[in-house]
């Protein structure tokens, strides 16, 4: 009887939650609605990219950057594809794919992907792929190709917390109009470095203190150099860059940053540090970068590319 009442008092737990998450949900884009509508009229008077930061349904402030992106460069509809969503509860394209209804692709390895974004959105409002998959260098373009995302892409995002580097490296030129791409802060300024290109990435096994994982603001920003885009900004929280294909570069207004000059754009706080017991040590600063300098990137100043220890780079 006890375990009855239990297994009662769980499923009614649960309907009051998931009630509340939509009603809640349901008022946060409303309100994320209005206030897109209500900046767009001062857009031509930007002056940072970072200065639009605002959240709906993205982790860090992405929605605001995104709408003026889509904006500027007069895309309603945006085809897009994003890769690292999680159950979709919090993305850097959901709050546009609800807005807009239009076409795109969410791509991560959490199991039962599609039952899990089922339960934040509607699928039948708009045109939706689903991939439940690892990414690597390997299978990305395979994985574009075959659900017809591999040309004609408005937004791309990339947040995978590894291999993120090599992923981009195997996409063509021109592969998208705009792309955001997570960077580690905690690299700085000057390291030209990623993670090694490791299948099934896991930060956590890379090293206890979740630090040492993807690639360093100032090699993406020369990788995507290569493949035609332009470094438009970061946002505040000092964890994802925005890019711009170099064809559309006129429709933006707003300073852009010095690409040899990365320091504003890596001074995170962010303090996520985990001590060998899985537990947060708010590691800050400088220490961070001191706590894997024993890990191994490769360096990537040069054309050999050498795996290293951080520390001897």
């Amino acid at each position: 009887m006890k375990k009855l009442l239990k297994k009662i008092n769980n499923k009614i737990i649960y309907i009051i939650n998931h009630l509340f998450k939509k009603y809640f949900d349901k008022k946060i884009f409303m309100i994320g609605c209005s206030h897109i509508l209500n900046i767009r009229q001062s857009y031509n008077n930007i002056n940072k990219l970072n200065d639009l930061d605002y959240k709906v349904f993205s982790q860090n402030g992405e929605d605001g950057i995104i709408d003026y992106l889509l904006s500027r460069l007069n895309i309603v509809k945006p085809k897009f594809v994003e890769i690292g969503v999680g159950d979709y509860s919090e993305s850097n394209t959901r709050f546009f794919f609800e807005r807009t209804s239009c076409k795109g692709m969410i791509i991560d390895c959490l199991q039962n992907l599609k039952v899990q974004v089922s339960k934040n959105i509607k699928l039948w409002k708009g045109d939706l792929t689903i991939v439940e998959s690892f990414i690597n260098s390997q299978n990305i373009r395979e994985i574009l190709n075959k659900n017809g995302f591999d040309n004609n892409l408005d937004l791309f995002s990339l947040d995978i917390d590894g291999i993120d580097y090599w992923i981009l490296k195997s996409l063509p030129e021109n592969f998208s109009k705009i792309a955001i791409v997570e960077y580690n802060s905690v690299f700085g300024p000057s390291l030209e470095i990623s993670v090694p290109n490791i299948k099934e990435f896991n930060r956590t096994a890379y090293h206890y203190s979740n630090l040492c994982w993807g690639a360093s603001l100032k090699a993406l920003v020369k990788l995507m150099q290569s493949k035609n885009f332009i470094f438009v900004g970061t946002n505040y929280m000092r964890c994802n860059a925005f890019f711009v294909l170099k064809n559309y570069l006129d429709n933006i207004r707003t300073v852009l940053p010095e690409k040899h000059n990365l320091e504003l754009h890596t001074d995170s706080n962010v303090r996520e540090s985990r001590d060998k017991y899985g537990k947060l040590n708010y590691i800050s600063g400088k220490d961070r970068l001191k706590l894997i300098e024993n890990c191994e990137v490769v360096n990537l100043s040069n054309s050999e590319s050498k795996i290293l220890k951080i520390k001897d780079i």
